[in-house]
């Protein structure tokens, strides 16, 4: 049995809950790809949570060993001067991204998302048009659309970017991207978004 009860399954149910304030019906679809309900969702949640509190639970990249099993790799990652630590584990809704946990030498985790698989090819993207809710991970966007500039999000779990593109008209606009777990959402115009993007969580 997964450590607290949790095993990859739970954990999927745990990143589905944040994404379902974007995209519900997304999330609705990936529970039933799970056989999952919204009891279990709630369950798989209070278990993690109750896993990432305690004292007594692993830290560190051991927890997400604890749940997943072995990463599927682990390899060196600089930040700065500091030599990490990225571990990668593949989840069954997203088969061409891995889970992606970055820690410090001292065990730290200073970075977990969904990151694009390195060896499934990345999304062609021209305009906004082609950013489909799911469809990209952070670094697709911000290499498809350089330079893009980070912006505080609204939880611990969501990044937004902020960058210049073509729209489906071919007119050249700013727009926000927000990705919850590394994962895009959804994408409005800075000019109607820009207030908010600059609000913190309450």
């Amino acid at each position: 049995m997964a450590m607290a009860g949790i095993d990859a399954r739970g954990f999927q149910l745990v990143l589905l809950r944040r994404m379902a304030d974007f995209q519900p019906d997304r999330v609705e679809d990936a529970m039933r790809a799970l056989g999952a309900s919204r009891t279990e969702m709630r369950e798989a949640n209070r278990r993690w949570q109750a896993m990432v509190r305690s004292r007594r639970g692993p830290t560190g990249a051991r927890r997400y060993s604890a749940v997943l099993g072995p990463a599927e790799t682990v390899r060196d990652q600089p930040i700065g001067d500091l030599t990490c630590r990225a571990h990668r584990w593949p989840l069954d809704l997203w088969p061409d991204l891995r889970f992606e946990v970055v820690a410090l030498p001292s065990g730290e985790v200073v970075q977990e998302w969904l990151v694009r698989d390195t060896d499934a090819p990345a999304p062609t993207l021209r305009d906004v048009s082609d950013l489909k809710p799911w469809s990209c991970v952070i670094d697709d966007v911000a290499r498809a659309f350089a330079p893009a500039t980070p912006l505080e999000g609204t939880a611990p779990s969501r990044w937004r970017l902020m960058f210049g593109a073509p729209d489906a008209e071919g007119r050249d606009g700013r727009f926000i991207a927000d990705f919850t777990w590394g994962l895009l959402q959804r994408v409005t115009r800075a000019d109607h978004d820009a207030a908010e993007a600059s609000h913190t969580p309450c």
